[in-house]
C-alpha cells in the first residue's frame, strides 16, 4: 500500500488533517488508528461519557496509568485517552475552549514564529461552526459545531450566581475578549438538524461526512508499529492489521497525530529520541534527539463533592435510573434533556490574586458527584467542581516502558514537583470552596464530602491525597528551535525529513484551558501547509 500522505492516528489532529488533505482529489491519504469508527452511542450520547472515562471496562479509552506520583503521596494517576476515530474529542466533556491570546503571544517570544495569536485566530475561526453566527472571534461555517448547551440544569445557573455573588464578573463568552469570568461552557455539539444535541467529536465534524472520498482510506483496528526510514527520510509506517504486519508506504510524508503520549512513544520506538533510553531497551539508534518524551505537561485537577436534596442533576440510585431512562427518550425526539449534557456545564477563569494581569486558575462545575474519575461511586445525587492552575510549572516525561509496541507508554507527569504548583492549587482550592458556600449554592443544603481544611498542612494532606488529572497532557514534542525542540514551527521533525508530528505533543507550553480546539486549529493550520508547499 502506497500513498502520499500517511496519517498515524485518527484523533482530533488526525482526523481533521485527513480531511482537508482528501479534500484535494490528486492526493492519496491514508489514516491509521488503533481504536473503532467513533460513531456508537456513547459516542455520540453526551452524556455517554460517565460509560467511557473511568475505563471500567476500556471503552473508546486506552485508560492509562502514570508512574507512582512522588507529589501524590505515591499514588499512580489516571490517564484516560480516546481510542477510536475522533480521540479524546469522543471522550471528552464537549468543552469548547481556546486559551488565551498570550499563551500564542508566549509560544512564539518562545522560538516559534509565526504563532502569535493574530496569527492562529483565522484557524479557530476557519475550524468552527458556532451556533450563534460568525464574528471577528468566532466563524459560521466550519466543520466543528459549536454549540451553547441545550438544556443546562438549574443548580448551574446558581453556581454562575454563586460566584457573581463573590465578585466574580459574569462572562458570555470564554472565547471572546475576555477569558476572565464565570459563565457556561459551549461545547463541541451539533445545533439543529437530524444530529441536534449528539456530541461533534473531531472526526463526526470532518471525518466521517467524507469517509466515502475514493482517495482517503481509512485503516481502523490498526496499530502503527514504528515508521520505516530510507537514510533519514521518514518512508513510511509498519503496521500490525489482522494479526498479519504490512508497511504503508508515503510518497511524500509520515504524519504523526498520536498526541502527548503516543507520539512519543512511536519516535522512540523507531529509534528517534534519546540515544541513552533507546539503549536500555535495545532500540537501534536511527536520529538522537534529546528532547523526544521531555517537557510533559498537564493540568492538575482538585475536586470537591458535595451531597445534595437536589435532584436535577445526575445521581446514582432507582430515581436516577428512572430519570436516565426519561432522559433518553427526550434526547431521541429533540437533542436535549440530561443525555446532551457535557455533565461540566458552567465554568470560570479566575484570578489568584486581583493585581494579576490575566486568570491562571480554572473551574469546571460538574451536575455529579464526580470523585476519583468517576471510578469511585457515591449513591444520592449532589454536584462538583473541579481547580486546575491553568499554566503549572512542574514538567515531567513519556517514556517506554519497554520495546513491544503493544505496551503502553511509561507517563510521568511529576505532578507538584513544582512548589509554586502547590500554592497556588491550594489558593484555588480555598477560591472555589467559597463559591461553593456562597448563597446561591448554600440554600441547596450542601454536604461536603470533602471539607476545605483551613489548616494549610491539612490542606497540603487533601491536594496530594485527591489530586489527579483533568485530561490535558502536552508538550512531550516540544515546537521550537531549542536543544530539547522536537519539532520547529511548521512541525518537520527536526533532523530528519518527510516526518511531521502535528498534535497537542508539540505544545511548548500548555495553553490557558481545554486543549481539544487549539488542536484542531493546529491540524488545519498543518493541512494548509502541506498543501501550498507540495
Amino acid at each position: 500500500m502506497e500513498f502520499d500522505y500517511v496519517i498515524v492516528g485518527g484523533g482530533s489532529a488526525g482526523a481533521t488533517l485527513a480531511a482537508r488533505l482528501s479534500e484535494h482529489s490528486a492526493l492519496q491519504v491514508c489514516l491509521i488508528e488503533a481504536g473503532g469508527d467513533g460513531k456508537d452511542i456513547l459516542v455520540r450520547a453526551p452524556a455517554g461519557v460517565i460509560a467511557m472515562v473511568p475505563g471500567r471496562p476500556k471503552i473508546n479509552n486506552y485508560a492509562y496509568e502514570t508512574v507512582p506520583q512522588a507529589g501524590l503521596n505515591g499514588r499512580r494517576g489516571y490517564q484516560p485517552r480516546g481510542r477510536c476515530l475522533g480521540g479524546s474529542s469522543a471522550i471528552n466533556a464537549m468543552l469548547y475552549v481556546r486559551g488565551q491570546p498570550q499563551d500564542y503571544d508566549e509560544w512564539e517570544r518562545l522560538g516559534c514564529t509565526g504563532w502569535g495569536f493574530q496569527q492562529v485566530l483565522p484557524y479557530f475561526i476557519k475550524a468552527e461552526a458556532n451556533q450563534r453566527g460568525a464574528d471577528v472571534w468566532h466563524g459560521g461555517q466550519g466543520p466543528l459545531q459549536v454549540a451553547n448547551q441545550q438544556t443546562p440544569r438549574g443548580i448551574t445557573a446558581d453556581f454562575v450566581q454563586a460566584a457573581q455573588q463573590c465578585g466574580y464578573p459574569f462572562n458570555p463568552d470564554f472565547n471572546g475578549p475576555v477569558q476572565e469570568g464565570v459563565g457556561y461552557y459551549q461545547v463541541t455539539q451539533f445545533h439543529g438538524g437530524s444530529k441536534n444535541g449528539q456530541r461533534c467529536s473531531a472526526a463526526a465534524a470532518y471525518l466521517h461526512p467524507v469517509m466515502s472520498r475514493p482517495n482517503l482510506t481509512v485503516l481502523t483496528a490498526t496499530q502503527a508499529l514504528k515508521v520505516v526510514f530510507d537514510g533519514r527520510r521518514a518512508a513510511g509506517v509498519k503496521i500490525l492489521r489482522q494479526e498479519q504486519q504490512h508497511i504503508v508506504r508515503a510518497r511524500r510524508e509520515v504524519l504523526l497525530c498520536g498526541g502527548a503520549f503516543n507520539s512519543p512513544q512511536l519516535l522512540l520506538l523507531s529509534g528517534v529520541g534519546d540515544p541513552a533510553e533507546l539503549q536500555q531497551h535495545g532500540i537501534p539508534l536511527r536520529h538522537a534527539l534529546p528532547g523526544v518524551g521531555k517537557n510533559l505537561q498537564d493540568h492538575l485537577d482538585y475536586i470537591l463533592c458535595y451531597r445534595s436534596d437536589v435532584k436535577d442533576v445526575v445521581g446514582l440510585g432507582a430515581l436516577g435510573m428512572f430519570n436516565m431512562l426519561r432522559a433518553i427518550r427526550q434526547w431521541r425526539k429533540t437533542g436535549q434533556g440530561m443525555i446532551a449534557t457535557p455533565f461540566a456545564e458552567g465554568g470560570a477563569f479566575l484570578k489568584s490574586a486581583p493585581e494579576l494581569e490575566r486568570p491562571d486558575l480554572q473551574l469546571h462545575f460538574v451536575i455529579s458527584i464526580v470523585d476519583d474519575h468517576a471510578r469511585k461511586l457515591h449513591y444520592g445525587y449532589g454536584y462538583s467542581c473541579h481547580v486546575c492552575v491553568l499554566r503549572p510549572v512542574s514538567r515531567g516525561t513519556v517514556t517506554l516502558a519497554s520495546a513491544d509496541p503493544l505496551a503502553a507508554p511509561q507517563i510521568d507527569p511529576r505532578f507538584l514537583s513544582a512548589p509554586e504548583d502547590l500554592a497556588l492549587l491550594m489558593q484555588g482550592a480555598r477560591q472555589m470552596q467559597a463559591i461553593m458556600q456562597a448563597p446561591a449554592l448554600a440554600r441547596h443544603r450542601p454536604r461536603s464530602l470533602y471539607p476545605v481544611p483551613d489548616d494549610d498542612r491539612a490542606l497540603e494532606a487533601a491536594i496530594r491525597a485527591r489530586a489527579d488529572t483533568i485530561y490535558h497532557p502536552v508538550g512531550t514534542c516540544k515546537m521550537g528551535m531549542d536543544a530539547q525542540a522536537v519539532v520547529d514551527p511548521q512541525f518537520r521533525v527536526h533532523g530528519l525529513q518527510g516526518l511531521r508530528v502535528v498534535d497537542a505533543s508539540v505544545f511548548p507550553t500548555l495553553i490557558s484551558g481545554n486543549t481539544n480546539a487549539p488542536t484542531i486549529m493546529l491540524a488545519e493550520r498543518a493541512a494548509e501547509w502541506l498543501v501550498t508547499d507540495r
